[in-house]
């Protein structure tokens, strides 16, 4: 009997030590969710090809947090559209599916009557990471919401600051990703096997763009050396393109606050990354940057700021000015034919300046499976916890942004914040 109780007593410690107070390796379960793989419980019929999804290999990154605004966070094709946001319409405004239609406006906070401007304002993109969110399935008349892992190759609709707002093959309402990103278990069920490439590592979670966007700045994930420029509520008819090859020098940003010199890099094309629980603040001093100023690099890649000082708490602060672009205004030649391998001729058209002043700051799925279901669970050390945040209202990010940060003890605190090169 003695052996017995110290025996589940030992078991006790155990379970505590893993979930309790003393260092605790709780973990968040989430679905998969697969390229390709028909939802169970949709809003809206998928055989009549609302969305269409793509082969994508998630791309890797150095942190799990992401902001909207990110140089090359999402992709785009050549295809006309991978949304039909007019068919998405139709059907959320017509009187015999009001049921749904108010559950799907319950999610997003807006009312029935808001539909269509809301959607009008949505942009079709392609996730270019496994990217986390809060799903919702329609079951009993009411939207269910679960976490889930999106697919890199998922075609979804982002608002104006870049955040999901709607898968598109099944017009499931989409919201922020609310826990840790570092502490998930993710369940492979249902047909959404494990997909080749998956990575724990290459998992993001978005958060808003400091301020909202008047274009988003995409990857074409067919030609990573073609960029696309779409204007924010449009579906690619008014898409014009780029060569993601061409060079953009790193800003001086030494002396710059970190929400100021984090605008300037998106503004160049560049992207910018972090590690930890949260944001540098916003009023953090940029001290160095790694490359340094001038170094040539092509749209997408990343900047190590070096930060120190600012607030506790960190996070984007309530935007404000004109809407922005994530990334250059880019001007792209006449011709929109993708650039050949071999060295680029020079555009039609001068290099694109920032879409605004680069002195103003900112605010700051697959085959079915069989038997039971894999479960995948990581903690990535270099990756950032995702905090929870309401719907922002401000811009949305175009690329993703690995990161990583280290942070120093003393006066004043130092952060290190890694922008890495985004590439297929």
């Amino acid at each position: 009997m003695i052996r017995r109780i110290a025996v589940l007593l030992v078991c006790v410690l155990v379970v505590s030590g893993l979930n309790g107070c003393g260092g605790g390796a709780h973990t968040l379960a989430v679905k998969a969710v697969a390229a390709g793989v028909p939802s169970l419980a949709p809003f809206f019929d998928e055989k009549q090809g609302l969305g269409q999804d793509a082969e994508v290999r998630s791309m890797p990154v150095q942190g799990s947090l992401q902001q909207g605004d990110t140089p090359g966070l999402y992709g785009g094709t050549k295809k006309p559209t991978v949304c039909d946001v007019a068919k998405l319409k139709r059907f959320l405004t017509d009187p015999a599916n009001h049921q749904k239609a108010v559950a799907w406006s319950g999610v997003l906070g807006i009312t029935t009557d808001r539909i269509p401007a809301y959607l009008d304002r949505l942009t079709p993109v392609l996730l270019r990471h496994d990217t986390l969110v809060q799903n919702h399935d329609y079951k009993k008349g009411k939207a269910t919401p679960y976490n889930s892992l999106l697919q890199a190759g998922i075609a979804i609709l982002v608002d104006e600051q870049g955040e999901p707002a709607a898968k598109c093959s099944c017009g499931n309402p989409l919201r922020p990703f609310k826990g840790d990103a570092s502490r998930i278990s993710v369940k492979f069920a249902d047909g959404n096997k494990k997909w080749n490439g998956y990575e724990p590592s290459s998992v993001v979670a978005v958060r808003p763009a400091p301020r909202n966007m008047e274009r988003l700045v995409l990857v074409d994930v067919g030609d990573p050396e073609r960029g696309i420029t779409r204007p924010v509520g449009t579906t690619g008819k008014r898409d014009t393109t780029f060569d993601t090859r061409q060079q953009h020098a790193v800003p001086n940003l030494a002396g710059m606050t970190f929400g100021a010199a984090r605008q300037r890099l998106v503004s160049s094309g560049l992207a910018v990354g972090y590690g930890g629980s949260a944001l540098p603040s916003d009023d953090a001093h940029v001290t160095a940057s790694d490359p340094p100023a001038g170094t040539e690099l092509r749209f997408g890649e990343y900047v190590t700021l070096s930060v120190a000082g600012g607030t506790s708490g960190g996070g984007t602060s309530t935007p404000s000015g004109p809407p922005t672009s994530s990334g250059p205004t880019l001007r792209p030649p006449t011709s929109t034919a993708p650039p050949s391998t071999s060295t680029p001729p020079p555009p039609t058209s001068s290099s694109p300046p920032p879409s605004s002043p680069t002195n103003e700051p900112p605010p700051q799925s697959s085959s079915p499976t069989t038997g039971s279901p894999s479960v995948v669970s990581h903690s990535p050390s270099t990756s950032a916890p995702v905090t929870s945040s309401a719907p922002a209202t401000s811009a949305p990010v175009t690329s993703s942004a690995p990161v990583t940060a280290s942070v120093t003890t003393g006066t004043p605190t130092a952060a290190t914040v890694t922008a890495t090169t985004t590439e297929t």
